[in-house]
Parts: C-alpha cells; structure tokens; sequence
C-alpha cells in the first residue's frame, strides 16, 4: 500500500472522524454536565471541577485534529488523547471498575489508528539527521 493510497485515506477519515465525533459529544457533555455525569465523577472520587476542563480539552483536539493544517499542534492534540485515554482506563481500574475500560481502551485504539494513519500532509515534516 503506497504512503497516501485510497484504503489507507478512507482508514484515516473513517478513524479520524470517529475520534472526531466521540471528542465533540464527550466534550459537550463534560461541559454540560449532566446528572449520570455527576453522579459518574463523585462515584470516581474526581473533582467536579474537573469535567468541563476536560469538555474544552476534548473541543480543542477535535478541532485540531479535524482541521486541515497545523500538523504540530496535531501531534500535541493526539499524545494529550493518549493521556486522557490510559487516565481513563487507570481511574476505572483504580475504582473496581475494570469492566468500564473498554470504551477508553477502543478509542485508545482508534487514536493510534487515526495517527498511524494520517496523510503526508498531516504529519510534521522528517527532521534532518543529526551527526
């Protein structure tokens, strides 16, 4: 499969516009905060404080991730997922909820799909060796 070929194009936007749309809905919720939300956070022992700054976190990185250029800020977008992810998974697992990491072990999965993925001109560009 050639660097930019037609599978591996539809894999990204099929990837990426999952991702994308998982970060939307999440981040509205985190910002809206409904009642399972809450009752979810103070069940977890996390602060609720916490949620809309991650709802703006997630808006943020889909925006990124969706738009069209700004290839650094994409890779900064994509390892903040990763973090948030694997904090996911870790809270549920800390809090005898291991049975609740699937979803943030798939979109952990779909974050590195979506980046594996990506196009030439969505990657930075190669840095030169050094001697």
């Amino acid at each position: 499969m050639t660097e930019d070929s037609k599978g591996r194009k539809i894999g990204y936007w099929a990837t990426t516009g999952l991702l994308g749309a998982a970060l939307i809905g999440s981040g509205i919720m985190d910002l809206v905060g409904p009642p399972d939300l809450v009752e979810s956070m103070e069940r977890l022992g996390i602060p609720l404080y916490l949620p809309p700054l991650l709802g703006i976190a997630k808006l943020l990185a889909a925006a990124a991730i969706l738009a069209p250029k700004f290839a650094r800020l994409k890779e900064w977008a994509y390892a903040g997922l990763v973090i948030d992810f694997i904090g996911a998974a870790y809270v549920h697992i800390m809090s005898n909820e291991a049975s609740e990491i699937v979803a943030p072990l798939v979109f952990l999965a779909v974050t590195f799909a979506s980046w594996f993925l990506r196009p030439a001109n969505r990657k930075l560009p190669d840095m030169p060796a050094t001697t």
